[in-house]
């Protein structure tokens, strides 16, 4: 059975219908007919870009997931009344690009990872999935069609200090156009980095497009003696317009940025690493945590730590949104030799106020070659704890059983992590109050056998699929766990659904 749909008038595809017993012809698959022109195939495969902003407090509001045999990371899921929503963002969606990276080919950790370390905005490159599942089955991937800027062709964060002459730029506009400024020659503005003939899109983390000429004016006189300003030079302006693609601000590079991030490398010495982790609230009134305590002549000191300093990342992962245990366990889990990415109160404020995450300005940050270089541990908030105290055991000692039943939702109510240094499984999440909870299941606890089967083998992730669609109850042969010393990273957990667990990002 066939349909033809007219595409642009001109060509057409051709969708074929293919039976399946289980779910009637409601499965069509597309293909490209003969007579679709090739000068067509970039606007009917072209991506989405969807800006996203974090409220306060919230989320991005859609889950991402991957699915078994499928490299790119799969929306699995978008809430109502969210940001995800109101950007256009759908379940189903494959993830391409995060700002100006191409992640089509990079391990689903990563792409976590670079969605989190992405601060309050982000930037996705998606691609509908019946799209993108036409393209992979016609040309194997889809590496071209996430379109990304030529080198050096970003728009431009640039903090600009009042001098003799002002900021030492102009603003011309016309009715419901662009603001452009004029720069004066040898001005602040053209030392800080704003390129000649550049668009203005941003005062101090604030979007102007839909500002009078009379908001703008008030707004600079507001900033006082320094002002943030995000532009975009011609050439941006032009490759952005071509590819369709928004002058966002996480694409920005920062330039005479008045503070950045700094990245600290720690050799843990006989006394320990010299400083404390503490969980209090930040500039934006949202738990953080803060590096206390830092002890003279210690590591801390050395690298350069300072008292009250932010934590925003652990090996290049970022550390918002967690909670004070399982940062701990992340500091703890890279054993003596622990890098971290801070940020001291001027640049936690100014980050704060461009609504920009510290990581996109950190030149030395570059995302690990192997998800096995991340950590996990429990989400559970602790008092304060210090990292130094690490001496625990390496290996499992002693064994028990656990049986689970499905909770209301059918699911589990535990998170597992896989630990890099050997290989084994152990549940860095349990759900308080859900069926794992309830059957005794702790975190740290490492996974000797799911149902009989033992774990630790390359093939423990087909092991987990089986592990959802067993028939109850779930027998599981656990062994107490410590995390000195350990290098992990995040496997897919088991939500009370009874699915893979998904990422909310």
């Amino acid at each position: 059975m066939e349909a033809a749909a007219d595409l642009q008038d001109t060509a057409s595809l051709t969708l074929k219908f293919e039976f399946n017993p289980k779910q009637g012809i409601d499965n069509p698959v597309l293909s490209l007919a003969e007579d679709l022109d090739p000068s067509d195939l970039w606007s009917l495969e072209r991506p989405r870009f969807c800006l996203l902003s974090k409220e306060e407090g919230r989320s991005f509001g859609f889950h991402l997931r991957q699915e078994l045999g499928k490299a790119v990371p799969v929306v699995c899921r978008v809430e109502p009344g969210t940001s995800a929503q109101r950007q256009g963002l759908r379940e189903g969606d494959r993830i391409l690009g995060v700002n100006d990276h191409v992640v089509e080919c990079e391990d689903y950790a990563v792409v976590v990872r670079r969605i989190r370390a992405s601060g309050p905005r982000v930037l996705l490159t998606v691609l509908a999935q019946h799209v993108y599942d036409m393209v992979q089955a016609r040309q194997g991937n889809s590496a071209h069609l996430s379109p990304t800027l030529g080198p050096g062709v970003r728009p431009r964060l640039c903090h600009i200090g009042k001098d003799e002459g002002g900021f030492g730029f102009s603003v011309t506009y016309s009715y419901q156009a662009p603001f452009w400024l004029v720069l004066s020659t040898g001005g602040a503005a053209e030392r800080a980095g704003v390129p000649p003939g550049a668009r203005l899109l941003e005062v101090n983390g604030v979007s102007v497009e839909k500002f009078t000429y009379n908001q703008l004016g008030r707004k600079l006189w507001q900033s006082g003696e320094q002002v943030t300003l995000l532009v975009a030079g011609p050439e941006v302006e032009e490759q952005c317009r071509r590819l369709g693609m928004p002058l966002a601000a996480p694409l920005a590079e920062g330039w005479a940025l008045p503070t950045k991030p700094r990245s600290l490398h720690l050799q843990k010495g006989p006394r320990g690493f010299g400083f404390l982790l503490r969980e209090e609230k930040g500039l934006d009134g949202q738990p953080g945590q803060f590096l206390w305590e830092v002890d003279p002549g210690l590591p801390a000191e050395k690298a350069g730590m300072q008292a009250g300093d932010r934590l925003v990342a652990v090996a290049g992962e970022s550390v918002e949104g967690l909670g004070h245990e399982e940062t701990v366990s992340r500091i703890r889990a890279q054993g003596s030799s622990v890098s971290l990415t801070v940020v001291d109160r001027k640049a936690d404020r100014f980050f704060s106020m461009v609504r920009l995450s510290p990581l996109l300005f950190l030149e030395s940050t570059e995302a690990p070659a192997s998800p096995q270089e991340n950590c996990s541990a429990s989400l559970v908030e602790t008092k304060d704890l210090p990292v130094e105290d690490t001496a625990m055991p390496l290996v499992p000692c002693g064994s028990r059983q656990c049986f689970l039943y499905p909770g209301p939702g059918g699911g589990y109510g535990f998170r597992l992590t896989c630990v890099a240094s050997e290989p084994r499984l152990f549940v860095s999440q349990v759900t308080l109050g859900g069926s794992a909870a309830r059957a005794g299941l702790q975190t740290g606890d490492v996974i000797l056998e799911v149902n009989g089967y033992p774990m630790g083998g390359e093939n423990d992730l087909e092991k987990l699929q089986q592990l959802v669609e067993a028939e109850p109850p779930l027998c599981l042969k656990l062994a107490a766990r410590s995390c000195r010393g350990f290098e992990a990273c995040d496997r897919p957990g088991f939500g009370e659904d009874g699915a893979l667990a998904s990422e909310l990002l």
